[in-house]
């Protein structure tokens, strides 16, 4: 009688080292589990991303500014999670947006102008979208800002639009509504809708505080603010002296052409101009104020705040007449510096804390990931801001965070004249070089010691401290830029 062989099985141990090499085999071959969206626990963060556009990084009460008022964002930074040292990688909405959404320098994504939209293949590397395939429900809520073509379909919600928008806006019901106003109703329909215990990504992009441009008002505020900061005098910035704009190159003022001298002109070139435009600016953050107030009431109310995160920043800065200029474009902290606001109510250890390691828009996407619980793909260049939220007061991190950082303007147009620029901070000295791709020969450089003049009013690229600062940051400067690549 001939008997079957008696099977023997593996040892457990046996078995979990096989498992683990497995495991380890398929992530060197870039292998990953397809995510089960019903798998995800019901305990998934919910994640509130909230983008004003063009709203400076001291345009916070919590940022020192004594005249705007902006408690519940104030309240936020306070029980969050506070940058005080963000920035950009290209001060443009367009390229911007781009690089927050996907996590990439432009000299990766590629998007250096208003009308390229991001590829089939690229988009699904966006943050929403591999949140949406992880299980996520996704919302978009005003500008878009990427590209002529509208990716209504990658989203559960939509209530995105193209171009500039308007701040004269109608309700459902066809009344008129001021736009940042809308977009906090289009917040609460959105999660009115939500299915209970489904985890959700929602994306707002405020209009505001940017221009309507060339408007009449440029500035156009909620009724209800006529009366803030009426009766209050702005001291104008030191930096606003024509001076500081007289000290560029012929070429760069291109015969005032300049399209950020322009703008000035109609905005701050007088005391009453910079009066009524910064106020007018100031009434509109004030107005995303409010809406993130009642986002947080709206949060208490549904039960949704305590495991909803919420992200606060911008998409650049902006000038109020600093070195003649107005809007965005080159390298001065006015302009790349942004503020930066997460609020985790899950973690104690997030809340009430600050930094000041220089942290960038590419490390949005990855952020927003890490919180969901979603690998992060490795083509983005960000980091995730998760391990300095985690990382205790004085100690040291895991990985060392970033000491330097270069950031970059390519966007060129022949309807407006705004020089290209490109720099590299590092440890607060900072190199910039202004170029016209139009005329090659064109340049003109800036340094500053933001250690001792924190303003950039002196610039150091003629004096014998600047040029060594200058010949010390260049090799930094080339190393970051080959690695925006």
């Amino acid at each position: 009688m001939n008997e079957q062989p008696h099977f023997q099985p593996f040892p457990k141990k046996v078995l979990k080292r096989l498992l683990l090499s497995l495991i380890v085999l398929a992530g060197a071959l870039g292998l990953r589990q397809p995510i089960d969206p019903a798998s995800r626990p019901p305990t998934a963060p919910n994640i509130i991303f909230l983008l004003a556009d063009d709203q400076r990084w001291d345009a916070l009460g919590v940022a020192g500014n004594k005249t705007i008022q902006t408690p519940n964002l104030d309240r936020l930074a306070r029980e969050g999670f506070y940058f005080r040292r963000s920035y950009v990688t290209t001060p443009i909405c367009c390229i911007s947006r781009a690089s927050i959404l996907s996590g990439q320098y432009a000299r990766r994504h590629g998007i250096v102008d208003f009308v390229t939209p991001f590829t089939d293949s690229a988009l699904a590397q966006t943050y929403p979208a591999l949140l949406r395939k992880a299980g996520y429900r996704t919302g978009f809520i005003g500008k878009y800002g990427v590209g002529n073509v509208m990716p209504i379909n990658e989203y559960d919600y939509w209530r995105g639009f193209d171009g500039q928008g308007n701040y004269a806006a109608k309700d459902a019901q066809g009344k008129p509504i001021h736009l940042t106003d809308l977009m906090g109703q289009q917040m609460d329909e959105f999660l009115q809708g939500n299915p209970a215990g489904k985890p959700f990504c929602l994306s707002v992009s405020f209009k505001a505080p940017h221009a309507q441009d060339a408007a009449n008002p440029e500035f156009p505020y909620a009724e209800r603010f006529t009366d803030l900061y009426r009766d209050q005098t702005l001291k104008r910035p030191a930096a606003a002296d024509d001076k500081y704009y007289r000290q560029f190159p012929d070429w760069f003022r291109h015969n005032d052409q300049n399209e950020s001298r322009i703008r000035w002109s109609r905005r701050f070139a007088t005391d009453s101009m910079f009066q009524q435009t910064t106020k007018s600016y100031n009434r509109l953050i004030t107005g995303i104020d409010d809406v993130v107030g009642n986002l947080r009431r709206t949060l208490q109310e549904r039960g949704l705040a305590d495991n909803t995160i919420i992200i606060y920043t911008s998409d650049n800065g902006f000038y109020e007449g600093e070195y003649g200029f107005a809007d965005k474009w080159y390298g001065h902290e006015l302009s790349i510096r942004v503020p930066l606001i997460i609020y985790d109510p899950r973690q104690p250890n997030r809340q009430g804390r600050t930094t000041d390691k220089y942290t960038l828009n590419i490390d949005f996407a990855p952020t927003l990931l890490t919180l969901a619980g979603v690998p992060v793909p490795g083509r983005m260049q960000g980091r995730s801001l998760t391990q300095l939220m985690d990382a205790r007061d004085g100690a040291a991190l895991k990985t060392p965070w970033r000491t330097a950082f270069y950031f970059e303007h390519m966007f060129n147009t022949p309807a407006v004249f705004i020089p290209q620029s490109e720099g590299v901070l590092s440890a607060d000295r900072k190199y910039v070089h202004y170029y016209n791709l139009r005329e090659p020969a064109d340049s003109y450089e800036e340094v500053y010691n933001l250690k001792t003049d924190p303003l950039e009013l002196r610039n150091l690229a003629v004096e014998p401290t600047g040029k060594a600062a200058k010949k010390s940051l260049l090799p930094i400067f080339d190393q970051l830029k080959e690695a925006a690549r």
